[in-house]
C-alpha cells in the first residue's frame, strides 16, 4: 500500500511540474506574440484617433503657453530608461511651482507621487485628465517599444524604491499603457494596494488577463473612475 501511494504521490508531483512547465510555454508564447498585436493595434488606433489628437493639440495651444507634448523620463522593462509622451496637461513650468507647495500638498505629492487638487493643472488638463485622453501619446511609446499596450503603468526611482525586494519582479515585464491598477480602481486605492495590484499582473500575465484589463479599462474611462 505505502509503495502505491507513494508513486500516487510522484505522478501527480510529475503531473504537476508538466502543467508549470505547460503554463509557461504559452507565457513566453503569449509574450512574443504580444508584441506583434500591440504594433497592429496602436497604428490602428492612432490612425483613428488622429482627428482626436488635432482637437486636443488646439484646445492645448489656446489655453496656454507650452509644448503640447509633455516628456517625463520612467523606468521600463529591466530598469531601462525611458521617456513616456503625455499631452501637456498642467501650466508652463510646473516642476518650479512644487517649491511653493504647502506642507500638506508636499505629503500628500511625497506620498501618492500627485496631487487630488493639483493648482497646476489648467482646465484642458483637467478634461483630459478626467477622461485620461492625456496619455493617447503613449502610442508612440507603443511602437518604440518602450511600452506596451497592457502592463504595469511606468513609474520613477523613487517609485521603484517602494518595491524594495520586488523590484526585478515588477521591471520583469513592459510597463503598459493600462494595466491591473489602471482598470482597478487607480488614484481611488492606496499605493500599497497598487503595488498589489500591479506585481499580480507580473505573475499572471496572460491573453486571458490582458482582454480582462482591456474591457475593465473601458468601463474605468467611461465612468471617469479614480481619474484626478
Amino acid at each position: 500500500m505505502e509503495v502505491r501511494v507513494n508513486k500516487n504521490i510522484a505522478l501527480e508531483e510529475l503531473i504537476n511540474i508538466r502543467t508549470q512547465k505547460n503554463i509557461k510555454v504559452k507565457e513566453n508564447n503569449y509574450i512574443q506574440m504580444k508584441r506583434g498585436l500591440d504594433i497592429i493595434i496602436s497604428i490602428i488606433a492612432l490612425i483613428i484617433l488622429l482627428p482626436v489628437f488635432i482637437i486636443i493639440i488646439c484646445a492645448i495651444k489656446l489655453e496656454s503657453k507650452g509644448s503640447v507634448i509633455f516628456k517625463h523620463k520612467r523606468i521600463g522593462k529591466k530598469g531601462k530608461n525611458i521617456e513616456i509622451y503625455k499631452f501637456r496637461t498642467m501650466i508652463e513650468n510646473a516642476e518650479e511651482m512644487i517649491n511653493n507647495f504647502s506642507i500638506e500638498q508636499l505629503e500628500e505629492f511625497q506620498q501618492n507621487f500627485k496631487l487630488k487638487n493639483d493648482p497646476r493643472i489648467t482646465k484642458v488638463g483637467k478634461f483630459l485628465r478626467k477622461t485620461s485622453l492625456d496619455e493617447l501619446p503613449q502610442l508612440l511609446n507603443i511602437l518604440k517599444g518602450d511600452m506596451s499596450l497592457i502592463g504595469p503603468r511606468p513609474i520613477v526611482q523613487d517609485e521603484l524604491d517602494k518595491y524594495c525586494t520586488n523590484k526585478a519582479k515588477f521591471l520583469s515585464v513592459t510597463p503598459g499603457l493600462t494595466g491591473n491598477w489602471a482598470a482597478n480602481g487607480r488614484s481611488c486605492t492606496s499605493y500599497e494596494e497598487r503595488m498589489k495590484l500591479e506585481l499580480d499582473y507580473t505573475e499572471n500575465v496572460s491573453f486571458k488577463m490582458d482582454v480582462e484589463i482591456f474591457l475593465k479599462t473601458i468601463v474605468t474611462v467611461l465612468k471617469r473612475e479614480g481619474a484626478i
